[in-house]
C-alpha cells in the first residue's frame, strides 16, 4: 500500500505541475505542433508497458478496437488537447489547472447517461460546488480579455470528459492500453492534419476563412537546445511517467484511491504556477480552489463509499 502511495505522489506532482511546464514554451510552439509531438511521445513511452498489460490479461485486438481506439485519440488528442493547448496561451497556467481539474463535473452526467452509472447525493453535492467553484474562478462579470482561453478550458475538459467515459466502454483492454495506444493513433491523425496543413491550396482557403493558426502548422519549429529540457519533462515525465505512475498506483491501491490526485491538484498547481511564473492568486481563485476541492473531497467519498474498482 505504500508504495502505491508514493506513486499517487509522484502523479500528483506531474500532473500538478503539467500548466506551468507548457506555459513555459508555449509561445515557442504552434499549439498543435506542441500537442502532437508530446503525446507520440508520450504515448510512444507508454507503449511497453501497455504491451505487456494487454500480455497479462490475454487481450487480442479486433479491428474494432483499433477503430475505438482511433475515435478516442480524435476526441483527445486532436478535440480536447488541442483546445487545452490554446487555452494554456491565452489564460494563466493556474486557471487552466483549477478548471481542467473539474472534468469530473462533466463525467457524471456522461456515465449516467452513457454507462446508465446511478448518481448519488454526494456525487450530485460535488457536481454543485464545483460548478460553483468554477464560476468563482471564471467570475463571468469580469472577464475581461480571458472569456476565450475560459471558454476553450471549460471545452476542453468536457470533451475530456467524453473521452475518460467511452474509455470505460472498453475495460477488458486495461487502461494503460487505451491511453498509449489512443495516444499514438491521435497523434498520428494530428500528424496528417499538420501534413494537409501545409498544401499550398489548403493554407490559402485557411487564411482567405480566417483561419490562419491552421495553416502551415509547423512540425519541428521552436525545438531547439533552449526548449529541449522542457518539452522532454512534457512529454516523457508529464505525459509518459505521469500516466504511467497514475496506472500503477490503481493497480497498488485502487481507482477510487488514485483519483485523489485530480482532488490534489487544484490546490498544488496554482502554487507552483506562483512560483514558477510569479501568477497571483486572486481572492477568487481561492475561493473557486475551495470549493473545488471541498466538491472533491465528497466525490473522493462517494467512491470510497462505492467500493474498490
Amino acid at each position: 500500500m505504500l508504495e502505491g502511495y508514493i506513486f499517487i505522489a509522484l502523479t500528483t506532482l506531474l500532473f500538478s505541475s503539467m500548466e506551468v511546464a507548457l506555459k513555459l514554451i508555449a509561445g515557442r510552439f504552434d499549439p498543435l505542433q506542441l500537442t502532437l509531438l508530446r503525446f507520440a511521445v508520450g504515448g510512444l513511452f507508454l507503449l511497453p508497458f501497455a504491451l505487456r498489460g494487454m500480455r497479462s490479461r490475454k487481450v487480442r485486438l479486433t479491428g474494432g478496437d483499433i477503430g475505438f481506439f482511433a475515435i478516442m485519440g480524435f476526441v483527445c488528442v486532436i478535440l480536447s488537447m488541442t483546445l487545452y493547448q490554446m487555452a494554456i496561451g491565452l489564460v494563466e497556467a493556474s486557471i487552466v489547472a483549477i478548471l481542467f481539474s473539474c472534468n469530473p463535473v462533466f463525467v457524471i452526467p456522461l456515465a449516467a447517461l452513457i454507462l446508465k452509472e446511478k448518481v448519488r447525493r454526494l456525487t450530485i453535492l460535488s457536481l454543485v460546488l464545483s460548478i460553483a467553484g468554477m464560476l468563482a474562478i471564471a467570475n463571468p462579470f469580469h472577464l475581461d480579455g480571458n472569456a476565450v482561453g475560459v471558454a476553450l478550458t471549460v471545452l476542453s475538459a468536457a470533451v475530456f470528459a467524453l473521452y475518460t467515459v467511452l474509455g470505460k466502454t472498453r475495460s477488458r483492454i486495461g487502461g494503460l492500453a487505451t491511453t498509449s495506444l489512443s495516444f499514438i493513433l491521435g497523434s498520428l491523425e494530428l500528424l496528417v492534419l499538420v501534413i494537409v496543413s501545409r498544401i499550398p491550396v489548403v493554407a490559402a482557403f485557411m487564411g482567405r476563412a480566417g483561419l490562419a493558426a491552421f495553416a502551415f502548422i509547423p512540425l519541428f519549429k521552436g525545438l531547439d537546445l533552449s526548449t529541449l529540457p522542457v518539452f522532454l519533462y512534457v512529454g516523457f515525465g508529464v505525459t509518459g511517467l505521469g500516466y504511467a505512475f497514475y496506472f500503477l498506483a490503481i493497480e497498488k491501491t485502487s481507482t477510487a484511491t488514485a483519483a485523489v490526485v485530480f482532488y490534489i491538484k487544484p490546490a498544488l498547481a496554482p502554487v507552483l504556477a506562483l512560483l514558477f511564473l510569479g501568477e497571483s492568486i486572486t481572492p477568487n481563485t481561492l475561493l473557486g480552489m475551495a470549493l473545488v476541492i471541498a466538491g472533491s473531497a465528497f466525490a473522493f467519498a462517494g467512491n470510497r463509499r462505492r467500493g474498490p474498482g
